[in-house]
């Protein structure tokens, strides 16, 4: 058995533990009061481990509900997030609990993500299956997600030059800019040339 012999409290709601006189482990302030830890308490290795695991469980459900407060993420993403200070098992527990809440949803959160890229940024479908995928989101499930999205890529791209790129396409070097920058989004050599032939035309 081990004895708690001194608690102190830290930073970030953290404590202190010392365990027979020597300093042994930062926990959890709150999960040492719920659990009855005080000086003087004795634990065996399972009951430490269970203090450990807990307190480990309690600081990264918090942290995944702060970082998910500001802005979505995959699962994939999140679960990095958390194991730079969570192990991998307590990372997942976590996470499942986030899905469990409908905090957490690859599905909804990658149609969401496309939805912006499409319609917003003007990103060609394979641009975004790639962003998707960038985002932590799997192959497959990204490339089923930019199905169900009918984009004419010319009239997407004839869309961006009217929105961004009108006055850049009359001089050769900004026009060859301006292909570099539609590709980078994406977009193929065939649709790029079929779009500014048709702005050109409208003009």
């Amino acid at each position: 058995m081990m004895t708690i012999t001194e608690l102190t409290p830290a930073k970030k709601k953290l404590t202190l533990v010392y365990i027979d006189g020597e300093f042994a482990m930062k926990l959890d302030t709150q999960v040492l009061a719920e659990n009855g830890v005080n000086v003087g308490t004795q634990l065996d290795d399972d009951e430490l481990y269970e203090l450990v695991q807990k307190s480990e469980y309690k600081r990264a459900k918090e942290k995944a509900l702060w970082l998910l407060s500001g802005r979505d993420y995959s699962r994939k993403k999140l679960k990095e997030k958390l194991c730079t200070e969570s192990s991998e098992t307590v990372a997942d527990s976590v996470c499942d609990r986030m899905e469990e809440l409908g905090l957490l949803n690859d599905e909804n959160y990658a149609r969401r993500l496309a939805s912006d890229l499409l319609n917003i940024k003007k990103m060609s479908s394979r641009g975004a299956v790639y962003k998707l995928i960038e985002k932590g989101i799997d192959k497959e499930l990204a490339q089923e997600i930019l199905d169900e999205f009918e984009c004419d890529p010319v009239e997407q791209i004839v869309e961006l030059i009217e929105r961004k790129y009108a006055n850049k396409l009359s001089d050769e070097k900004d026009r060859r800019r301006t292909i570099s920058a539609l590709q980078r989004l994406g977009y193929s050599w065939s649709d790029i040339k079929s779009a500014i032939e048709r702005f050109d035309e409208e003009e």
